[in-house]
């Protein structure tokens, strides 16, 4: 009896350890070729959306650039007319001392340090014509304008230090993300290889011919997309010979003498909104929540620039979640 019971403890427990091994053992087995192709799905949407972002960052940061450059310029005729409102300015204190006006206070006025304490001093003079008296005061304005715009200058200086610091950040993340992903398309391929599983593949599509027949500025867009099928995707890159999602429909439209931001959100935002049934040759169509960009050629299909493991290419219209449609030009 007390053998029997110990037999049935003992087989008891030993159910109970197998349970819990197998799952065990379960969760620790190598992913299968589909579930590593679905984890390099993911990834590469969510790395599309921190390129998108990247892009984001470095038009800005050339806009700011631009826009110091313009300050400066814009500058120097302000310097210039502040300088000749000075020149006059002391043309009248010496020709007022010249001709006996107060001594004392025009050595005061004469003696003053900087343009602000001069502008006041000569101020409390009353021999000094309203003529005089306007250059002054224009000498004023635009010392104030100068200021204003200096003021503006370092502001700005400030704001684009703050992007280059984000711009490196981002930077860093998509080069980590990127490396990652590679290291499991391998897995995935060795995983197929292994099961003997044909891979979803990411390899270079040749070029299928000629272009579709597109009149107009949308033929223009599509035949510089055409031009690129086969050539390699580099995250932030608008070519030559290397080209992301948003650089490739950027150039592919400034080929045809629009102009559009490095970046799929701010191209959706930019561009006239049409629906699906409204497509032609030329159209733009966004994916994954603003993550992604592709053109339209026609025919249920689009050129697209996916990822760092694969080529600009001719894809289905359905290759990933649809945002919405839009018409540059």
């Amino acid at each position: 009896m007390l053998n029997g019971r110990t037999t049935l403890r003992t087989a008891v427990v030993a159910l109970a350890v197998a349970a819990m091994i197998a799952p065990a053992c379960a969760a620790h087995a190598d992913p299968t070729p589909e579930e590593l192709q679905a984890r390099i799905d993911q990834g590469n949407k969510e790395v599309e959306l921190v390129v998108e972002q990247y892009n984001k960052v470095n038009g800005d940061l050339e806009a700011t650039q631009a826009a110091i450059t313009k300050l400066q310029a814009d500058l120097l005729p302000l310097q210039a007319s502040m300088q000749a409102a000075r020149d006059d300015a002391a043309t009248v204190a010496v020709n007022a001392y010249k001709t006996g006006g107060n001594l004392g206070t025009w050595s005061l006025m004469l003696g003053a340090r900087s343009t602000d304490a001069f502008t006041d001093r000569v101020g409390t003079l009353r021999q000094i014509s309203r003529s005089q008296q306007r250059d002054l005061a224009a000498y004023g304005t635009a010392k104030d304008a100068f200021d204003a715009e200096q003021r503006r200058l370092n502001d700005t200086l400030a704001t684009q230090s703050q992007q280059k610091i984000e711009l490196e950040t981002r930077r860093k993340k998509i080069e980590g993300d990127i490396a990652r992903l590679d290291e499991l398309q391998r897995k995935a391929e060795a995983a197929a290889a292994a099961a003997k599983a044909k891979p979803k593949t990411t390899t270079t599509t040749a070029n299928p011919g000629k272009p579709p027949a597109v009149s107009g500025s949308a033929g223009k867009a599509v035949s510089y997309a055409w031009a690129q099928l086969g050539k390699k995707y580099v995250w932030g890159a608008a070519g030559p010979n290397t080209f992301d999602c948003s650089g490739l429909t950027m150039m592919a439209w400034k080929a045809a003498g629009v102009s559009l931001p490095h970046n799929a959100a701010q191209q959706y935002q930019k561009v006239r909104h049409i629906s699906r049934s409204q497509l032609a040759p030329g159209d733009l169509v966004f994916y994954n929540g603003l993550g992604h960009v592709g053109i339209y050629i026609g025919n249920n299909q689009i050129i697209h620039a996916p990822n760092s493991r694969t080529v600009v290419k001719v894809a289905p219209i359905d290759i990933d979640s649809l945002y919405g449609y839009g018409r540059p030009g």
